[in-house]
C-alpha cells in the first residue's frame, strides 16, 4: 500500500484511468463485433455504417495508446476487407 500522500493520489488516479480505459476498449470491441455481425447477416449497408463508427473508435483507442497503432491499422484493414466481401 502507498505511504506518501502523492503515492496515494497516484493510486487513485491510476484506478480511475484503468476503469476509463477498460470501458473505452470494451466499446471498441463491441463496435467491431457489430460490424462482424452485420456482415454475417448479409446486411452490407448496415455493415458499412457500423464500420465507419468502428473505424473512429479504433483510431481513438490508438490515439490514446489503448492499442498499438499497427494493431489498429491491422484491425481496420481486416474489417474493411470483411465489409467488401459482404457486398
Amino acid at each position: 500500500m502507498p505511504n506518501t500522500s502523492s503515492s496515494k493520489k497516484r493510486l487513485r488516479q491510476n484506478e480511475k484511468r484503468r476503469i476509463h480505459n477498460r470501458s473505452q476498449k470494451s466499446n471498441m470491441r463491441t463496435q467491431i463485433r457489430r460490424v462482424r455481425e452485420a456482415v454475417e447477416a448479409g446486411d452490407s449497408e448496415k455493415a458499412q455504417a457500423e464500420y465507419i463508427i468502428a473505424q473512429k473508435k479504433i483510431d481513438q483507442a490508438a490515439g490514446r495508446n489503448l492499442i498499438h497503432k499497427n494493431a489498429a491499422a491491422r484491425t481496420k484493414a481486416r474489417l474493411v476487407k470483411l465489409v467488401k466481401t459482404a457486398k
